[in-house]
């Protein structure tokens, strides 16, 4: 029997993933590795090339370039998490804005690189997100209050649109081979206790709450 996840994937693989996309950076040797998806956010089709940090540079934006090479080199000394909003230009010369998040892979006790996901955030979705879910995926809706949640997570933390967030959820869903509700409601549950805000923040939300129906 087909379920709804099964549909959901159907519905998305077809375009909507093309713009979320997993890469690895080992730091000894400085090897990259892109998914089919991160290559065509820079023009190549499937393994047609192997990635290296100077071609990932080659593709910056000339005026974002700087910035993303001084990342990579606190990623190399720190070995921290990161994430970064940029530029990418590609192989025909079209400019993507990107969001490239990274956490640390760990090996002994030490990090020995860096794996993530980008997101191509350049171009709005055809159709209404809301309205694919309700007319596509209907088991969904039952675990909707949790999945618009933890939209509203990425969105803020990563200042993506409500679209790529929820692309975004879908790749974590297929990576980790869980349902997509299941993603959703692990990082509802999971956010109050796991991210103590600063106080200037809750300063500034708090501004902007009373102050939005004026």
């Amino acid at each position: 029997m087909t379920t709804a996840d099964d549909g959901y994937r159907e519905v998305l693989i077809s375009g909507r993933l093309t713009r979320v996309g997993s890469f690895r950076f080992l730091f000894e040797g400085q090897r990259w590795e892109w998914s089919d998806a991160v290559a065509r956010m820079h023009g190549y089709g499937p393994g047609q090339i192997t990635p290296t940090t100077e071609l990932l540079l080659a593709h910056k934006h000339p005026d974002d370039r700087d910035g993303v090479a001084a990342l990579l080199e606190r990623v190399l000394r720190d070995g921290e998490p990161f994430s970064s909003r940029h530029r990418i230009i590609d192989t025909s010369g079209r400019v993507h804005h990107v969001v490239v998040v990274g956490d640390r892979i760990m090996a002994d006790g030490h990090a020995i690189g860096t794996a993530g996901f980008y997101v191509d955030v350049t171009d709005s979705v055809d159709a209404d997100t809301d309205r694919t879910i309700a007319e596509s995926l209907p088991e969904l809706i039952e675990s909707r209050a949790d999945i618009e949640q933890a939209k509203g997570a990425l969105m803020v933390v990563y200042g993506v649109s409500a679209d790529r967030a929820f692309d975004v959820l879908t790749w974590c869903s297929q990576q980790a081979n869980v349902k997509l509700r299941v993603i959703a409601e692990k990082i509802v549950a999971t956010l109050p206790t796991a991210i103590d805000l600063p106080g200037g923040l809750r300063d500034r939300f708090d501004h902007i709450l009373l102050t939005a129906g004026r």
